[in-house]
């Protein structure tokens, strides 16, 4: 990149780093300083908020019709960061993810350097091998022993390419023709399963009715008796049972589906099993596994997502597959060969997605992996699910506090109990976005049946006792100033 005399950049007349002049060393060296300090100042905020109105105006969003000089560029980044959610920050407690993975990061920023898409191995070598690495590794874990699968955009997609498969294996004729009418095909979920197992039936045409949600216990959990009651209604209407899915981690409760017993029923009436473990996936590697993931090698395939509990930069999501080949039976047509040569010593893993162009994601869990080790990442989620239990044990210690249901894995679901205020759900509300908005600390909520729960993630490998004590002293202090000052506003009144 060379920069005119006005200070502004144009692009590089040669080729490679080589063309980039000493000015744009001094742009990197100043945007590296600014993603630093973002990732390791001491900040007692998860974020500066801003309402959108007020955010808007202070970001300069819109882009010019002349180029940024070098300090302007700088500062934007800056300014960019500076109203970012800090997701590392031990206080951010809000999603399913949160934390900062060095290994991790330093494989992000070298994928997106090397620049390149995973449909071939010309173009992709080394990428190519660490995936199927990474894959077989994976596998190897699940117990699927000869079992095969790809990098995706994430747990949704995998849901989506998993009943896919299984679509394509059950009803091999929908590949060229479609379905008819008569074939009715129906999946089974719980009613605490995620909203992308609906809208995967939609894509492939089976319709959102085609997705039978069945009951949970007061758990999370789903009910095997109702997955069976369910399967004979199915087959006394006429319709085909052929997909079920075991949630293994739930996004509110945190629960797990019996998946031996379910893997049972679907042997007997020959359903393909899913265990979207899109959450909790990760606890197949620590000492935890039979507790929540008892019979996982009896399932038909499995998303994993590392970018939760194994702390990866998003997006790193897994679907593994058991039979070997059934990937590459989805795809109808590959004969382009602009772009798949078809050599079978290098194999192209373009071949069995639906996707073309398709991000290198293995490489940054390969690092971390590399670096942490198989037992190092043992005892971060065996640490995650232990302070999980301390929170929970925080909850029923505390004066004013509530838990809405037992804990099941890395999800505390509770509620605050004012004096003064008998509208829990607007009360915990307005105690959420008091939080949220003064910068302190950041957890989200949602609705066991009618009731609002604040829901607590312990997801940051980085936590430690002492921090879940701090978000308790900030919720407690602030459930404690808002209950006196509504109390004292309606004694005014």
């Amino acid at each position: 990149m060379t920069i005119k005399k006005d200070n502004r950049a144009t692009l590089p007349s040669g080729n490679g780093i080589d063309s980039y002049p000493r000015e744009m060393e001094r742009v990197l060296d100043g945007v590296w300083k600014n993603v630093k300090a973002y990732l390791t100042e001491d900040s007692n905020l998860v974020v500066k908020y801003h309402d959108r109105a007020n955010l808007r105006e202070k970001m300069d969003i819109a882009p010019g019709i002349d180029g940024l000089s070098e300090e302007e560029f700088r500062k934007t980044v800056e300014n960019y960061l500076r109203h970012s959610v800090r997701t590392h920050h031990k206080q951010f407690f809000n999603q399913l993810f949160g934390g900062f993975n060095l290994p991790a990061f330093v494989g992000e920023v070298i994928t997106a350097a090397s620049n390149t898409s995973m449909y071939t191995y010309e173009v992709a070598p080394a990428a190519t091998l660490i995936e199927e690495a990474m894959v077989r590794e994976m596998c190897r874990i699940t117990g699927y022993d000869d079992g095969e699968g790809l990098f995706l955009t994430g747990g949704s997609n995998g849901n989506l390419i998993a009943l896919f498969s299984a679509r394509n294996k059950m009803f091999p004729q929908a590949k060229k023709h479609g379905l008819d009418r008569e074939t009715r095909p129906v999946v089974f979920t719980s009613d605490q399963s995620h909203y992308s197992i609906k809208t995967a039936a939609n894509v492939l045409g089976l319709g959102t009715e085609s997705v039978i949600r069945l009951e949970s216990d007061e758990f999370g959990r789903m009910k095997t008796d109702a997955f069976l009651k369910e399967i004979e209604r199915a087959k006394e209407n006429g319709q085909q049972p052929f997909f079920a899915v075991a949630t293994c981690g739930t996004t509110l409760k945190g629960a797990f589906d019996p998946i031996e017993e379910m893997a049972a029923i679907c042997s007997e009436h020959n359903i393909w099993l899913h265990a979207d473990g899109s959450f909790g996936g990760s606890v197949v590697l620590s000492d935890y596994r039979d507790q929540y993931l008892k019979g996982l090698e009896k399932t038909d395939s499995f998303v994993w997502n590392p970018h939760k509990l194994m702390n990866i930069p998003l997006i790193c999501s897994a679907l593994l597959v058991k039979e070997n080949g059934r990937l590459h039976d989805n795809i109808t047509d590959v004969n382009t060969d602009y772009i798949f040569h078809h050599n079978e010593e290098e194999r192209d893993l373009g071949e069995k997605s639906i996707q073309c162009g398709r991000r290198v994601d293995a490489v940054k869990l390969w690092l971390a992996w590399k670096y942490h080790g198989t037992d190092g990442y043992r005892k971060r989620i065996n640490k995650l699910l232990e302070l999980a239990t301390y929170a929970e044990k925080k909850v029923k210690q505390t004066n004013r506090l509530e838990l809405m249901t037992a804990r099941q894995s890395l999800t505390v679901c509770f509620r605050y109990l004012p004096k003064h205020h008998k509208d829990l759900n607007q009360f915990n509300l307005k105690l959420r976005e008091n939080l949220r908005k003064s910068g302190k600390t950041m957890v989200n909520f949602s609705h066991i049946g009618s009731e609002l729960t604040i829901r607590l993630v312990i997801v940051n490998p980085d936590l430690e006792k002492s921090d879940i004590d701090r978000f308790f002293d900030y919720l407690t202090t602030e459930g404690s100033k808002l209950d006196h000052a509504e109390n004292g506003l309606k004694n005014e009144q």
